[in-house]
């Protein structure tokens, strides 16, 4: 398998969820935090930063020209960023888009550029707006240095991508141990196909937005009976890590505490035991048992929602209200849900336009699931 990569540190800063200073609000990066964040990520060896286009707000690129373009040598880290289909409407706007992210991070050229969230209808855009061949004359331009992509769908749309494409060189998959063998997800079959055409991975969502950093009690005893010392997310992300064929897990970060943590165990990088892999495989099972809605909370549904529900945020907190104990009583999250709805809309507000499931890359019955919160929350 070709090597690509700078550096064989197997953590990456995702710039997705970046410390705010107004959680309602995610293109409100807190600039100083954010700093402090990127100056201990490479003084700690590491070197990979992803961003793209739409995050934060379409603000992510901007603050990562801040916090890292500005303040730090170009040889002193790997900047990575992406186009996304669903803001392609011409040819041209490849170039508009291109350009832009340019000016945007402040650099002259991009260490790797993704065609982001590759599946069966994305890959019909791509190709009939020439994406593919675009992307490989940027390589040769020198405006950028590796191409690839990254994929949510089946198994089989990736093994059709890959082999009509055998010229990109990495794949960005959504990877963990909640998913490895989902039907929806594919994780673990999605990396088999990825392995046969002998590309390199870089995996997404290690701790599934978080699901996998707070566990049921009962899942989180049997961690911590292995390992009292290692936290909840370690174990998620060195799973990833562990696999055959993955370079690279991105984390997306918020807090220095979180930074700090995931730094301590991936600096000095140990693979999952069989034992520690049991463990998992037990985890896997209560999870699988207790989560009603699979949402990672990338909150690609949210902006084009035409009644302003807040979708990620209602989909965790019933999630989190399933999970609690029933002898509990009250719960926080009924609280947190009429506090959001005062400003946003209801479950209920629903119309059902679909446009949501549309752009959804877990492929969920988003208004389905919806009626399910109105009714267990209003």
């Amino acid at each position: 398998m070709e090597t690509i990569w700078k550096n064989d540190r197997k953590l990456g800063f995702g710039l997705m969820r970046l410390p705010l200073l107004d959680p309602e609000d995610p293109a409100s990066i807190d600039l100083d935090t954010m700093n402090q964040m990127v100056d201990a990520f490479i003084e700690n060896g590491f070197t990979y930063f992803d961003t793209a286009w739409m995050y934060c707000g379409f603000a992510s690129e901007s603050f990562a020209k801040e916090a890292l373009v500005k303040r730090h040598p170009r040889n002193s880290f790997t900047l990575t960023t992406k186009l996304d289909a669903g803001f392609l409407k011409t040819k041209e706007d490849r170039d508009r888009i291109f350009d832009e992210q340019l000016n945007k991070t402040g650099v002259e050229y991009f260490d790797y550029y993704l065609l982001h969230d590759m599946g069966k209808d994305h890959f019909k855009i791509y190709t009939e707006l020439d994406c593919f061949e675009w992307l490989k004359r940027k390589k040769a331009e020198g405006k950028v240095k590796h191409i690839g992509f990254s994929f949510h769908d089946s198994a089989d749309v990736l093994d059709e991508v890959l082999q009509a494409h055998p010229e990109m060189e990495f794949v960005q998959l959504q990877l963990n141990y909640l998913d490895w063998n989902d039907p929806a997800i594919q994780s673990r079959k999605c990396l088999e196909i990825v392995r046969k055409h002998n590309k390199p991975v870089i995996v997404m969502e290690p701790v599934k937005g978080g699901t996998l950093a707070s566990l049921p009690t009962q899942a989180e005893a049997l961690l911590k009976q292995e390992n009292a010392k290692a936290s909840i997310p370690s174990w998620a992300i060195r799973f990833a890590a562990s696999q055959e064929g993955v370079a690279l897990v991105l984390s997306g970060m918020s807090t220095m505490e979180q930074l700090e943590d995931n730094m301590g165990f991936m600096k000095d990088f140990i693979p999952l035991s069989k034992e520690e892999e049991k463990k998992l495989t037990q985890v896997r099972k209560i999870l699988e048992q207790s989560q009603a809605i699979p949402c990672t909370g990338c909150s690609y549904c949210v902006d084009g929602c035409p009644q302003q529900i807040p979708i990620p945020k209602y989909f965790s907190l019933y999630n989190l209200d399933l999970q609690e104990a029933k002898e509990k009583g009250w719960t926080p999250q009924g609280e947190y849900y009429d506090r959001l709805s005062q400003s946003h809309g209801k479950a209920s507000a629903c119309i059902s336009c679909r446009r949501c499931e549309g752009i959804c890359p877990q492929h969920l019955s988003i208004t389905k699931y919806l009626k399910e919160v109105a009714d267990h929350f209003e």
